[in-house]
């Protein structure tokens, strides 16, 4: 049964993969093979976790509970331990699309849009990518792939012109937020844990990541050429240019990029997780419409407020996200993530090896519990702990601001982009433009690899 987890894994994962020719939507997919494995690890619970790779289950028979400790109630448990987690990420994609959705419809993107006046594709990679990149490490690699998604969307028309540019912030996005210590999740836990400092993060990585996007975008401006298409102006964006002021356009856009950039600085100052940012972000801008609104039409506050807005949020994206999390959950649950980490461990006991094969495997399932899972192989030695050790030089890699830790950060933030599926953004983007896997990763997973490697060259060649 402990194998029959990863083939339900492995199926729903082409299920994924295969969408279109199978024309069945991956949400489905997703959100099955996350209540299946979870349906085989609690029905087989005790044969499961006899196997001994859950550390907090060994913990617990080893203490006063004794072996016979309701494997239900422990599975459980663990299951809610993980919803909190999913939660918090879903409520965050909620917010940042429902904000992002609001300023779009009130032709708030238009100030942005307006001014670049190009439609060379080359000139277009390039703003987009680096625009992409230094925004990400500002907000985070999930918010702002978002954001240019809805710039994309009002530039050009062609799907796969659409696609190919969203491919590539999904690239950038994921390189900006691996060297910002709230630039991604993994980061984040990496600056909680104590494991990376702001500074060291910054100063250390910021290169290597700034050429695991660069090299896809040089490479690319070899091959492309002419222009996009532009995108039509839809009835819509008229209606919005007439019926909201220029006033109530520009205002509308500053508060939603003002609530975007407060979620990092709400988050270091109360401590409270990321979503909870985002949310009162959304409710500033509830509130403010409505109070915009309050004298207008019941038709066109139909139209402009929340309320109306909000029913346009793919939720489809949502669910996806819940059953690709809730299924990596399972396996880091069941231990089929330690064993991966312990292996990594055994048979490379090189950090750049361990961490290049971390990076790849994030691809494939979530970097989170891949992070998760080296932060509780390995504890932050300190000099006491180095001097002590039989490999020293080993050990000191593992210091706070080892080269272990934030190798670990570049690669778990980059290695996702080599897949669409193994990163927040990529899912979002996969969602929201509904790119196709197979496409993807016949066009673009060869540049994310090539681009992911250049990277993790240039810091051996600065570290090593």
């Amino acid at each position: 049964m402990f194998i029959l987890m990863v083939i339900i894994f492995v199926l729903g994962y082409a299920a994924i993969a295969l969408e279109h020719p199978l024309k069945i939507d991956k949400a489905a997919s997703a959100l099955l093979i996350g209540v299946l494995t979870w349906t085989v690890y609690v029905l087989n619970g005790h044969t499961i976790l006899s196997l001994g790779y859950n550390t907090s289950w060994n913990d617990l028979i080893a203490g006063s509970h004794g072996a016979n400790h309701d494997t239900f109630h422990f599975i459980k448990h663990e299951l809610e331990h993980h919803l909190v987690e999913i939660a918090e990420i879903l409520f965050f994609l909620l917010g940042a699309m429902t904000i992002v959705e609001v300023v779009d419809r009130h032709g708030g993107f238009r100030i942005i849009t307006d001014k670049i006046k190009t439609l060379n594709k080359v000139k277009l990679l390039w703003i987009f990518s680096i625009l992409t990149f230094f925004m990400s490490a500002a907000l985070d690699n999930l918010t702002t792939t978002i954001v240019m998604l809805a710039l994309i969307r009002k530039i050009m028309a062609n799907k796969e012109d659409k696609w190919f540019f969203a491919s590539m912030v999904v690239l950038a996005s994921n390189a900006g937020g691996a060297w910002s210590p709230i630039g991604d999740v993994t980061t984040i836990m990496l600056w909680i844990g104590e494991q990376i400092t702001a500074q060291r993060i910054i100063i250390d990585t910021i290169v290597p990541s700034f050429v695991t996007m660069v090299v896809p975008v040089i490479i690319m401006s070899f091959f492309m050429k002419g222009d996009v298409e532009p995108a039509q102006i839809s009835e819509h964006d008229e209606d919005n240019g007439e019926s909201i002021s220029s006033g109530q356009r520009n205002f509308i856009f500053g508060l939603g990029v003002a609530s975007l950039l407060f979620v990092p600085v709400f988050k270091t100052v109360t401590h409270l997780p990321p979503y909870m940012g985002m949310l009162l972000g959304l409710g500033n801008m509830w509130l403010a419409t409505e109070i915009i609104l309050k004298n207008k039409s019941a038709a066109f506050k139909k139209k402009y407020n929340v309320i109306g807005i909000i029913k346009h949020v793919d939720v489809a994206t949502v669910f996806f996200f819940m059953g690709i999390l809730t299924a990596v959950a399972s396996l880091q649950s069941a231990g089929h993530l330690a064993i991966m980490a312990g292996f990594l461990d055994t048979n490379l006991h090189n950090i750049y090896a361990i961490n290049i094969a971390i990076g790849v495997l994030s691809a494939i399932v979530d970097n989170v519990p891949l992070v998760a899972g080296s932060m509780g192989m390995y504890e932050i030695f300190t000099p006491e702990m180095v001097r002590a050790a039989a490999d020293q030089a080993y050990a000191a890699e593992f210091m706070q601001d080892g080269n272990f830790w934030k190798f670990l950060a570049f690669c778990a933030g980059t290695g996702g982009s080599i897949l669409i599926i193994g990163s927040a953004a990529g899912v979002a983007a996969m969602g929201i433009e509904k790119i196709d896997f197979i496409w993807y990763f016949k066009k673009i997973s060869l540049l994310a690899l090539i681009g992911y490697l250049s990277g993790a060259f240039t810091y051996w060649l600065m570290f090593a």
